[in-house]
């Protein structure tokens, strides 16, 4: 399968976005989440007005979609120990507790909504099931740290 020759301005917009906006994401989990939250989810086109406005919306949409795929694919190679640190570090960027975080992503699974549109069912499967195990880890390493009491 040949890889699809890409336009100039939509290789510019990708390296516009790595360059502006993706450098400060910690990680690929955070890099998949916001890429995914720049879809129309009606549409499964992706929108993002700064980019838009430098390029056009179509290179703006592509550059999404590409960087959003490679968030994927590098997020599916970490191995367990990098996606449970990664998955930490995203828990505790939201500024939610931990127990609610938890609670939330086991019952919810919002990551399901995250991956890519086109993403090959297998792999989805794969991060899946990594990102329930990570789950567990996490919860197990939380509930060997005391709440904080309540203050008076």
């Amino acid at each position: 399968m040949s890889a699809k020759a890409k336009r100039p301005d939509v290789l510019a917009a990708s390296a516009d976005l790595r360059r502006r906006t993706l450098t400060h994401t910690s990680g690929s989990l955070d890099c998949m989440i916001y890429l995914a939250s720049m879809r129309d989810y009606n549409t499964g086109l992706y929108v993002h007005q700064g980019l838009a406005a430098r390029f056009s919306p179509e290179a703006a949409s592509e550059a999404l979609a590409d960087c959003h795929r490679e968030c994927f694919r590098e997020l599916v190679s970490l191995e367990l120990k990098d996606l449970t640190e990664q998955l930490d570090l995203y828990m505790r960027s939201t500024g939610t507790a931990p127990r609610d975080f938890l609670r939330s992503w086991k019952d919810l699974e919002p990551y399901r909504v995250a991956v890519p549109v086109g993403t090959d069912s297998l792999m989805a499967q794969f991060l899946f099931s990594n990102l329930k195990i990570a789950l567990a880890i996490l919860e197990h390493q939380n509930s060997r740290v005391p709440e904080p009491a309540p203050v008076a």
